[in-house]
């Protein structure tokens, strides 16, 4: 197990760190503010109330929508053009808490989810420490989420990255690119003979009009592949044991016929 960034910075820098199983079971040191970011533990109601000011969640959505463990992904999948930064109270309904502040980013119409958790990462902090100010000089505002505009982000696994090619063109490519890096949409190519040539995880996708009777899955003769509605253009994509490059550069040695097909596996 390697050590988390926050976990190897507060060993360099000699701040008081606990690694825990049940934070739930600890017992705390006297505090203003808790600021949980990325933590897996339901957190009990005398944790979350034990510091002066409460406790306060960095979420990366808007909230209400995408309440959940992948709002990242989930924001590319759904095909959202804007997301963003919540910082919340801590609640006991899963990110259900009230609003304290939010922000707002464009999704680029390419984007993958790796290159988006980078954007909100870099958001974050700055939304954050705009509310610890607030709660420590008592001008904070806090708002109720709306009930009824709750949407939920669940969590991924490989099953999630699983394509079906008979799906619409937009929609592969919006799932392909919210699942790079991670869980990752594998495929393997096959030749007009159904033999295998090589597997592949899908990086980065976008959807073009294609009316060719091909079925879907197939390499067409422009090279994309062809989808239930309309084709994808396939524009990065990750060779077994190999980096991340264009479909371009990967076509300058390797096979990549049209007739051959695409197959996914999980």
């Amino acid at each position: 197990m390697a050590p988390t960034p926050i976990s190897r910075w507060a060993q360099s820098a000699g701040v008081p760190l606990l690694r825990t199983d049940n934070i739930n079971q600890e017992s705390l040191p006297d505090a203003d503010v808790m600021v949980v970011i990325a933590f897996g533990q339901k957190i009990a109601p005398h944790i979350a109330s034990h510091c002066r000011l409460g406790s306060i969640n960095l979420h990366a959505s808007r909230l209400p929508r995408l309440r959940g463990a992948a709002p990242i992904n989930w924001s590319i999948i759904n095909g959202d053009t804007t997301t963003g930064n919540s910082v919340i109270r801590l609640a006991q309904k899963m990110d259900a808490g009230a609003v304290l502040a939010q922000s707002e980013l464009a999704i680029d119409p390419i984007e993958t989810a790796g290159e988006l958790y980078d954007r909100l990462a870099k958001d974050g902090p700055s939304l954050t420490a705009k509310v610890l100010e607030e709660l420590a000089t008592g001008t904070a505002v806090e708002t109720s989420q709306d009930e009824s505009l709750a949407t939920v982000a669940p969590k991924l696994n490989r099953q999630s990255a699983l394509l079906d090619f008979s799906r619409s063109a937009d929609e592969l490519a919006r799932r392909i690119r919210g699942l790079f890096p991670w869980p990752g949409c594998r495929a393997r190519l096959r030749d007009a003979d159904g033999n295998e040539l090589l597997s592949l995880r899908l990086a980065r996708a976008r959807a073009i009009e294609s009316t060719s009777p091909a079925p879907p899955g197939q390499i067409l003769a422009d090279g994309n592949i062809r989808a239930g509605q309309g084709a994808i253009q396939l524009l990065q994509i990750q060779p077994e044991s190999r980096s991340v490059m264009t479909l371009d550069d990967f076509r300058r040695g390797h096979p990549w016929p049209a007739g051959a097909a695409l197959e996914p596996v999980e």
